[in-house]
């Protein structure tokens, strides 16, 4: 079984495209809902709540842990391979592997939370592969309870993704990557603020293919995987709301399971 895990509702969108690269594969979803967001929590209790979560994804069966989580990939990749004999993918190398690869990018651009900005993990990673790239990154901490709350197509949040995307467009940037799985939700509105000519790297895409070119290159692990085509939703706060943005992003039927950690 495939265990995925996020603070709320983003990393749904690593979901779906997991859905859509593997389909037929089990698959166990942890929303911590009732504890987001984790952008704004600090180094300590981000690692705590990871361990926290990937410890139950373990005991429920789990076999490679996804963290669909931007501030949870950076701060706490290396504590969770530590702690835990299974695959853990994050998000933030696939996405850096897109951009390392591609020669016509020139000059990139972030968004992201407080914590995964502050982290300046994508700047490190981009540098350590094309030093040549020019990096500018920006926190945009309204976006993820602005998607939360459902309100992707209202036109305050086309005005504030319009004020956190500026600086950004005065640097001239050509790519634009999504550090946080929940902003492929707002994707259409930050594609029409960024610029027809900006590339937009998704990094709930990214993962999914990494996780499919993983398992392929390692048939001993795949067979590990069940093919039920089993999909469990589990978050700490259970609400109506979250099971219709869910039901939105996945496009099917959803039922939540409630768990207490």
């Amino acid at each position: 079984m495939i265990g995925i895990f996020d603070s709320g509702l983003g990393g749904l969108t690593v979901m779906r495209e997991v859905m859509a690269h593997l389909p037929g594969y089990d698959l166990i979803y942890f929303g911590d809902t009732a504890r987001t967001p984790y952008g704004s929590k600090s180094p300590d209790t981000v690692i705590q709540y990871a361990l926290q979560i990937g410890e139950w994804l373990v005991d429920k069966g789990a076999d490679l842990i996804v963290t669909a989580c931007n501030t949870v990939s950076s701060l706490a990749t290396k504590a969770l391979r530590e702690r835990f004999d299974v695959p853990v993918f994050e998000v933030v190398s696939p996405a850096v592997g897109l951009v390392a690869e591609n020669r016509r990018i020139r000059c990139a651009g972030v968004i992201g939370t407080r914590a995964t900005i502050d982290s300046g993990v994508y700047e490190r990673m981009i540098r350590a592969k094309r030093p040549d790239i020019s990096i500018y990154s920006r926190a945009c901490p309204l976006l993820v309870p602005l998607v939360e709350e459902g309100w992707s197509k209202r036109a305050e949040t086309k005005r504030i993704v319009k004020k956190y995307l500026y600086p950004l467009r005065l640097k001239q940037i050509d790519t634009l990557i999504l550090g946080c799985t929940h902003y492929p939700i707002l994707k259409d509105v930050i594609r029409i603020k960024a610029g027809k000519r900006v590339r937009i790297i998704d990094s709930s895409e990214a993962i999914a293919a990494a996780i499919k070119g993983f398992l392929e290159e390692h048939p001993e692990i795949e067979g590990q995987l069940n093919r039920n085509s089993a999909h469990t939703i589990y978050v700490s706060d259970i609400t109506e709301h979250f099971r219709r943005i869910a039901q939105d992003i996945l496009g099917i039927a959803v039922r939540l399971e409630h768990v207490r950690l």
